[in-house]
C-alpha cells in the first residue's frame, strides 16, 4: 500500500509537539488520553489522505452539513461516535492522524480509523487495515517517548482509553465472497478475524495499554444498503449472523486476556441490539425512519456511493431533517443516531455497556 511517508508524517507531528505550549506537561499528571482504532464509522478522515484506498463521497456535499457546514471525509453528516466520546473526556475533536499539518497533541491521544478497513490485510487491498492503524500507533508512540521519554510514556498510554469499531467490513467483505458458506466455515472466519484482533490488542498492551473499549460489530444485514439489495426490502441474515458470531466470541477472548495480563480490562457496547432496536422501532428513540438513508439515490436512497454532489448518484435525494433518520447514507448513521450509542457507550448501563463504560475507565482507572 502506498500513502503518506512516514517520514513526513514523523517530522509533521514532532514539528507540533515542539510547538505545543509550555503548560502541556503539567497537564499530563491526570490526563486521559484517547486511541481509536476503526473503520468508516469511526473514520474522521484518514481514508481521503491514504493513496489508492477505495474512495467514498465523504468529501462531498451534504457530508458535514448538521456540524461542520462542509465534508470533512466522516461518512456523516456531523459528529460519529470517537467525536462525542472526545467531548465528554474534555479533548478536542480529533483531526485525521494522517491529515497533513497541525495536529493536537498526541498526549490527548489520536484517530487511525479509516473507511474501509478490516482486521485482517486481506479485506479491502489498499485501506488502512488494522495492522497498518498498529504502525501508525507505533510511530505515535515513539514521538511520545522522544518528547516525555519511557516512563512518562507508559504512564500516559496506561491511562489512555483505546476505542475500537472494527470487523464489519471484514464480515461483508467474506458474504460478498462467500455467499454460499457453511456454518462451520462462518466460525473459523471469525476465529481468524478476532486471533487478528487478540494479536493487536496484545501489542498495544505491551506498549502500556489497559483500558480498552469495543463497539461491537452491527447488524450488518439491516443497513439501507443491504435491504435494497434484497426483492423483500427485509434485513438479509447472513452478514448480520457473522457479526453476532463476532459478538459472542469477543467477550470470551476479552475475559481470557482479563485473567492473563495484569491490569487489562475492557469494556463493551452493545450496538448490534442498539441499533436494530432503533432500525425497528425508529419513534421510540425520536427517529422517523429506521429503513431508508437520508441521502443517496435508489431504493432506500441506499445505492453506495450516491449521496453528494460530484458522485455516481448526480440526481440524488436528500431528506430535509437528518434528525430524523437514523441512517444518513446506505450503511452510516447519522449525527443523532451516533450521539445516542455515544452516550450508552460512555455512561450506559451493565445490560448495555459492560463490565465498564467508557466513564468507569476515565473517573476510576
Amino acid at each position: 500500500m502506498e500513502n503518506l511517508s512516514p517520514f513526513f508524517i514523523t517530522f509533521t507531528v514532532i514539528f507540533t509537539s515542539i510547538l505545543a505550549s509550555p503548560s502541556s506537561c503539567s497537564r499530563l499528571k491526570n490526563q486521559v488520553g484517547l486511541f481509536v482504532f476503526g473503520d468508516s464509522l469511526f473514520d474522521p478522515g484518514n481514508n481521503q489522505y491514504v493513496n489508492g484506498s477505495r474512495k467514498d463521497s465523504s468529501n462531498n456535499w451534504p457530508y458535514g452539513e448538521s456540524y461542520f457546514k462542509h465534508p470533512t471525509g466522516r461518512l456523516s453528516d456531523g459528529l460519529i461516535v470517537p467525536d462525542f466520546i472526545a467531548e465528554f473526556m474534555n479533548l478536542p475533536i480529533f483531526t485525521p492522524y494522517l491529515k497533513p499539518g497541525a495536529h493536537h497533541r498526541l498526549t490527548d491521544g489520536a484517530n487511525f480509523a479509516a473507511a474501509g478497513a478490516g482486521v485482517l490485510v486481506q479485506t479491502h487491498p489498499g485501506s488502512l487495515n488494522l495492522w497498518l492503524q498498529l504502525s501508525y500507533f507505533k510511530e505515535a508512540e515513539k514521538l511520545l517517548r522522544q518528547k516525555l521519554g519511557n516512563s512518562k510514556t507508559k504512564e500516559t498510554l496506561g491511562r489512555a482509553i483505546y476505542l475500537f469499531s472494527i470487523g464489519g467490513n471484514d464480515f461483508f467483505d467474506y458474504y460478498t465472497k462467500h455467499p454460499n458458506s457453511t456454518q462451520a466455515q462462518h466460525k473459523q472466519f471469525v476465529e481468524m478475524v478476532i486471533g487478528n484482533l487478540t494479536m493487536v490488542l496484545e501489542d498495544i498492551y505491551k506498549m502500556g495499554g489497559r483500558k480498552f473499549a469495543f463497539q461491537n460489530a452491527g447488524p450488518l444485514g439491516c443497513t439501507p444498503g443491504m435491504r435494497a439489495s434484497n426483492p423483500t426490502g427485509k434485513c438479509i441474515d447472513e452478514p448480520s449472523l457473522l457479526s453476532r458470531l463476532h459478538n459472542k466470541a469477543l467477550p470470551k477472548v476479552l475475559k481470557r486476556l482479563e485473567t492473563n495480563l495484569p491490569g487489562f480490562r475492557y469494556s463493551i457496547f452493545d450496538f448490534y441490539h442498539s441499533l436494530l432496536a432503533r432500525i425497528s422501532n425508529p419513534s421510540r428513540y425520536g427517529f422517523k425512519d429506521g429503513k431508508s438513508s437520508c441521502c443517496g439515490s435508489g431504493a432506500y436512497r441506499a445505492t453506495l456511493f450516491s449521496c453528494g454532489v460530484g458522485t455516481l448518484g448526480k440526481d440524488y435525494e436528500l431528506c430535509s431533517n437528518p434528525k430524523d433518520y437514523v441512517f444518513f447514507d446506505g450503511a452510516h448513521p447519522t449525527q443523532s443516531a451516533d450521539l445516542q450509542p455515544a452516550k450508552l457507550l460512555w455512561d450506559g448501563p451493565l445490560s448495555v455497556t459492560a463490565p465498564y463504560n467508557v466513564k468507569q475507565f476515565y473517573q476510576h482507572f
